[in-house]
């Protein structure tokens, strides 16, 4: 998903299509606190700071370590490299499960990672816990992003939260009438809309199905979009069928779906902040809302290697990634909300905070983030067992025909 006019159309896209989080075989079946359903390999975090290393081996999203080189004004890891003596070198990833197998390897330091490979390395034991007081600037990260599903377990974090944003519905406000506040204009069977429906492609497009449900099918008892027991998942893979011939285009790169809703082959779908503001900038009828029953969503953690020989240079990584003026830099050339609220008084447009609406708690809480479905069922229930990835995997191949 990143830099959303680099390479956004990455995010989770043709890279959720392997499967196996391959947590099952090192966890328990006893819900661990927050959730998340699973216990952890023993890892310690670093106790203290030493001499920094020299360097910083960073696996990043395209757009999320910038050094000059695309663009001269866009650099924020120059600086880095002067004040702490670190280099850093970085290798772009282009899906989530480049990064999960690439940290694997143990070449790399330090990882930006989506909520749907975030648990994986956790699971894995290949990153490590995040001893966030040697971090200094995390005390100004927003609170409704800290302990959260994606980035901690049992209240002990694993990452540095960097950014985020929702999966929204969009639509053509010369074509859709009256204006949708709902998921119905998509999933419901006499949408009016049919063959002009845009949707995610991905696996992990099965949670906006299982959200919908969540509201409109409460008899399902469905908590959690990503933890779904067998009649819970089948619903939802039924209502994605059903919507199958509706869709007029699946969409993993934001620039076509721009394009589809410019040219009125869309007129209805399931879009990011940036792809809206595109649009609207480029002369296209498009407005955009939080649905009613909420949405899904991202939330990307920096998170630190369990093998890494430069854990100085990776904490002082994650203390300035996060810093007020990266981290507007980072939001304003991807797209996204900061995670910092002092970063909003550092971005160039000084309306992007408003407008990714960053610091506002209450929006965030709508938004169900990208997390990757296990068999311990994320919800904490442990009398049923819940589809993991690879069964996501295979439905939405299946899904596609």
């Amino acid at each position: 998903m990143k830099n959303r006019k680099l390479a956004l159309a990455c995010l989770l896209g043709a890279g959720l299509l392997v499967a196996a989080c391959g947590t099952s075989g090192s966890s328990s079946n006893t819900a661990a606190p927050g959730g998340q359903g699973f216990t952890p390999p023993k890892l310690d975090a670093l106790a203290q700071l030493g001499q920094p290393e020299g360097q910083v081996n960073v696996l990043a999203w395209p757009g999320y370590a910038e050094n000059g080189s695309n663009d001269p004004a866009i650099d924020w890891v120059t600086g880095f490299e002067k004040e702490t003596g670190c280099k850093v070198n970085v290798k772009a990833f282009g899906t989530s499960d480049e990064a999960v197998s690439l940290m694997r390897t143990g070449q790399y330091d330090v990882v930006s990672a989506s909520g749907d490979a975030s648990l994986r390395l956790i699971a894995s034991g290949d990153v490590e816990p995040v001893n966030t007081a040697l971090v200094p600037n995390y005390a100004d990260v927003f609170d409704f992003l800290k302990n959260r599903p994606w980035n901690s377990v049992g209240n002990v974090s694993y990452g540095v939260p960097h950014g985020w944003g929702a999966n929204l519905l969009t639509w053509r406000t010369d074509k859709v009438t009256p204006a949708p506040t709902s998921w119905s204009v998509m999933f419901d069977a006499n949408s009016p809309y049919k063959g002009k429906i845009s949707a995610y492609d991905s696996p992990i497009y099965i949670a906006d199905a299982a959200l919908y449900l969540q509201t409109h099918k409460p008899e399902l008892g469905i908590k959690n979009p990503y933890a779904l027991d067998d009649k819970q998942f089948q619903a939802a893979v039924d209502l994605l069928k059903q919507q199958r011939p509706m869709v007029g285009e699946y969409w993993s790169d934001y620039l076509k779906e721009s394009q589809a809703l410019k040219s009125g082959d869309a007129v209805v779908g399931t879009a990011w902040q940036v792809t809206v503001n595109l649009t609207k900038s480029e002369g296209a009828p498009v407005e955009s809302v939080l649905p009613s029953e909420g949405a899904t969503g991202w939330s990307d953690t920096w998170m630190v290697s369990a093998k890494s020989p430069h854990k100085t240079c990776s904490y002082k990584w994650l203390n300035h990634i996060v810093s007020p003026k990266a981290n507007a830099q980072v939001a304003e050339y991807f797209g996204e909300s900061p995670s910092s609220p002092k970063a909003c008084a550092e971005t160039k447009n000084k309306a992007h905070c408003e407008t990714y609406h960053a610091g506002d708690a209450a929006y965030a809480s709508k938004i169900q983030y990208w997390t990757t479905p296990i068999t311990q069922c994320l919800d904490g229930r442990t009398d049923v067992k819940c589809k993991d990835y690879g069964e996501w995997t295979r439905a939405w191949t299946e899904i596609k025909g």
